[in-house]
């Protein structure tokens, strides 16, 4: 029964392997060919794993044509998508770059105006975010409270993880007005290196793919010490993306992080 588990836990990692670095061609075509298919710029408009359109023009077409629903429990995914979530639990730790977008100030914001006008501001802020990284080749972890979380696979940037992270993280604080007046202010963090990422479930049967580990830990605390208008990054996203930008050297000592990290801040209009 044991070697019949390790047998089945290894079989579960190396499809998680094939599937995050690219050698699975069957999501990398899905995604790619879903991809083109137009949808509405709201939160859950498409499956967040291989991108098939939920809402929009296209939807029922797609429906008909690739039997493919939004998942009714967790509506981010498709049912198919799901089923492979729930069929293969587990992952692999794999090198990935990760994106934190965190709106600062949310709680001022919303005492300062009525309910209805925070909410679009929010729906506003999730539209651009999700517009500009799945452009980029994003997977979108996370739209929670006043912040987004998106993975840069290898299956999905290949080698330029790092550099599709930063050249993202600055379109959106563009996008978000950051050089002039913003809209919404906002900090992002940008962190490279290893972590795992797989099917995380309970026994309830809900299903997620995250990215677990210190290296999320980090990019994380990078965007809640992010000024608005501020890019953190971390040394290693730096050397991985080879920008030449104006950054400012610090060494920042985070929350829950033992040792001081080395860190460049970038500041829109620099």
């Amino acid at each position: 029964m044991e070697s019949k588990t390790q047998a089945q836990a290894q079989k579960n990692e190396e499809l998680w392997w094939s599937l995050l670095t690219g050698e699975n061609s069957n999501l990398r075509r899905e995604r790619r060919f879903f991809g083109l298919f137009p949808t509405p710029d709201t939160q859950n408009a498409r499956c967040k794993m291989c991108l098939v359109p939920f809402e929009g023009i296209t939807a029922p077409f797609m429906r008909r044509l690739v039997g493919r629903r939004r998942w009714e429990r967790f509506p981010c995914y498709c049912d198919a998508c799901e089923n492979k979530l729930r069929a293969n639990p587990g992952g692999v730790e794999i090198d990935v770059s990760l994106i934190f977008a965190d709106v600062r100030g949310s709680a001022n914001l919303a005492a300062k105006m009525r309910s209805s006008e925070y909410i679009r501001l929010m729906q506003r802020f999730y539209a651009t975010a999700t517009r500009i990284l799945i452009k980029s080749n994003a997977y979108i972890d996370k739209l929670i409270g006043d912040e987004v979380m998106a993975i840069y696979l290898p299956a999905m940037s290949g080698t330029h993880g790092a550099r599709d992270a930063v050249f993202a993280a600055r379109e959106l604080l563009i996008a978000t007005g950051h050089v002039g007046e913003p809209w919404i202010p906002i900090g992002i963090g940008v962190h490279t290196g290893p972590a795992f990422v797989g099917s995380v479930g309970s026994e309830s049967g809900i299903y997620d793919m995250t990215a677990l580990g210190d290296t999320v830990n980090i990019a994380a605390r990078f965007a809640s010490v992010a000024e608005r208008g501020e890019i953190v990054m971390s040394t290693p996203t730096c050397l991985a993306s080879s920008i030449d930008w104006t950054t400012e050297k610090k060494h920042l000592q985070l929350k829950g992080i033992g040792s001081a990290i080395e860190a460049h801040v970038f500041r829109a209009g620099a």
